[in-house]
């Protein structure tokens, strides 16, 4: 897959959020709202300080967005996130209309992008997306993988 320097740009951007949610003893997942490739919005995962199940960064950076635009579709967006959106994120995406979602790595067990569901390009919905995963995908698995191995004590 071509990763273009706009993507990678947008992409390590969520990856400094994405660290700073482990830093907190959160998931590290980081996002990244652009119109026009600037950024609107931003957001890293936060359920547990927040305790709130859906904190996840995609959904704060939709949050962050629809209030900064004063619209809750988000039309002509795309969106970066570090790790492939789950079901409820990407029915989030869908109800804002983004236009497009970039992702770092992908999520075998629960993704809902391509691995494990296609929402957004199946055509089942009133919404279709462009979706490219696999952005700086060695990066961002290495984040989870080293968070979690932690978490287990394992390093």
């Amino acid at each position: 897959m071509k990763q273009s320097v706009i993507d990678i740009t947008f992409m390590q951007a969520a990856i400094t959020l994405a660290k700073s949610a482990a830093n907190r003893d959160e998931v590290p997942v980081g996002a990244i709202l652009t119109t026009d490739n600037k950024k609107i919005a931003e957001g890293a995962n936060s359920p547990i300080s927040h305790h709130d199940p859906t904190a996840h960064a995609e959904i704060n950076a939709i949050r962050n967005a629809s209030e900064t635009c004063k619209n809750y579709r988000l039309t002509g967006t795309t969106l970066y996130v570090t790790l492939e959106p789950c079901i409820m994120c990407m029915g989030a995406i869908i109800h804002a209309r983004i236009q497009r979602l970039v992702f770092g790595a992908f999520d075998p067990k629960t993704g809902a992008a391509g691995s494990r569901y296609s929402i957004g390009t199946d055509n089942l919905l009133n919404h279709t997306l462009e979706i490219s995963g696999g952005i700086c995908k060695e990066e961002c698995a290495a984040l989870l993988k080293d968070f979690f191995r932690k978490k287990r004590g394992l390093q």
